[in-house]
């Protein structure tokens, strides 16, 4: 599926596109509140702006994507593959990243207060400047990011539902499966 074909199916109240192929697809600045990308491969996207506040993308590959400044609020990320990616000024407040993984991606100021960033790999993360006020981080180490200028005013680093610290991601792979 390309960009122009999801657009439109959209526009005409289609929501439900779990599993599909995007990869390296151009939305930004793209309305996709609520829409349901679970398992979907966004590997390599332009996201950019785009206002995916309330969407399903668990488990959903997102490596190397573009989010920079997109609205992710109340988001479902849980499992989602975020390697690489950049989010620089994202909003992420309230969005559920339980068991993502973070690993070399560009958090530089964005919003992640109240989300739930539980058992999540940031190794190599770059969260300087970020706003990580009242989130959750039990089975996160936080250690392994660059936290420089990050708040962490109320964060907790031991409270919230912890998933088996050794079960394997299962976002979608580069070849769809």
């Amino acid at each position: 599926m390309n960009a122009s074909e999801l657009l439109n199916r959209y526009a005409a109240k289609e929501h439900d596109f779990s599993e599909t192929s995007l990869h390296q697809e151009n939305l930004n600045g793209a309305n996709l509140s609520r829409i349901n990308l679970t398992r979907a491969d966004l590997s390599g996207a332009d996201l950019s702006n785009a206002d995916l506040s309330g969407a399903f993308l668990q488990q959903a590959n997102l490596t190397d994507a573009d989010l920079n400044g997109a609205n992710l609020v109340g988001a479902n990320l849980i499992e989602i593959n975020l390697i690489g990616a950049e989010l620089i000024g994202a909003d992420l407040s309230g969005a559920d990243l339980s068991g993502a993984d973070l690993r070399c991606a560009n958090l530089q100021g964005a919003n992640l207060s109240g989300a739930n960033i539980t058992d999540v790999n940031l190794d190599g993360a770059d969260l300087s400047n970020a706003n990580l006020t009242n989130a959750k981080l039990a089975g996160t180490d936080i250690s392994v990011a660059d936290l420089s200028g990050t708040n962490l005013k109320g964060a907790d680093l031991v409270k919230g539902e912890r998933n088996c610290p050794d079960s394997s991601h299962h976002w979608v792979t580069w070849a769809g499966n």
